[in-house]
């Protein structure tokens, strides 16, 4: 991920109680989020995750059918270490996500299920900061999140979700994304960043697959260099960074 361009960061809202974090791959949410995460939950907050797929095409050295359950054993591991213990997969298919109506319309209904006042998911755009190309993955999920967050409110987008019993819910205040090159506020890192290291390295298998470096040099490395580099922005604290959108 590129750094966040912006020195005049604004703390991030604190008056709600749930959050949905809605994101294409496990690990998605720890290579940058899981700081914020575990300090809300510290505070009494429910976080539930959502995953547009299992990361099963992820690791060149493992099959799929290997691959899939692994990360998914990794990434309840890593939710938990953060205090976030509903983890939820749609089951696209990895490396090919659609942005569309099928994507919107599951992403809709997790929304709908879970009922939260703040949707989190990850950089939408087609680059991390024009430097490094983002994969279609997150750009479909990115996106198809934002637009889900209305969706969620109109009964007449999916009204085959109500007769699901998943009523429209329009009580979600706010869209933050990560990983934006132009984030406008951010959370303290500092209280959650221990459980933000443990809870990447949970991900043992892919950070291996990765890097042959130490995992926990590297997770350490990787998260404390980016809430580092965002806490320019907010007074010199460490934290983590999101573009925040209001409705």
């Amino acid at each position: 991920m590129t750094q966040p361009r912006n020195d005049r960061l604004e703390p991030m809202p604190g008056d709600w109680r749930r959050a949905l974090a809605v994101v294409a791959h496990p690990d998605d949410l720890e290579y940058g989020c899981a700081a914020a995460i575990a300090g809300w939950t510290d505070g009494g907050r429910d976080v539930v995750y959502v995953l547009a797929t299992r990361g099963e095409a992820g690791i060149d050295s493992l099959e799929p059918a290997v691959c899939g359950p692994l990360r998914e054993r990794e990434q309840r591991a890593s939710a938990a270490v953060v205090g976030v213990s509903t983890v939820e997969f749609l089951d696209h298919r990895d490396g090919v996500v659609e942005y569309g109506v099928a994507l919107r319309r599951d992403i809709t209904a997790a929304i709908r299920r879970h009922r939260p006042e703040l949707v989190l998911t990850l950089n939408h755009r087609d680059t991390w900061g024009g430097v490094a190309w983002n994969t279609p993955d997150h750009v479909a999920v990115g996106r198809a999140t934002l637009d889900a967050v209305a969706d969620a409110g109109n009964r007449w987008i999916f009204p085959e979700l109500a007769a699901q019993g998943l009523q429209p819910w329009n009580g979600v205040r706010w869209a933050a994304v990560a990983g934006s090159s132009t984030p406008t506020h951010a959370v303290e890192a500092a209280p959650g960043m221990e459980r933000a290291v443990r809870s990447l390295l949970e991900h043992r298998t892919y950070i291996r697959a990765l890097t042959d470096d130490d995992p926990e040099t590297y997770a350490r490395t990787f998260l404390n260099a980016q809430a580092e580099a965002t806490g320019e922005g907010f007074g010199g604290r460490p934290a983590v960074a999101f573009e925040l959108f209001s409705r």
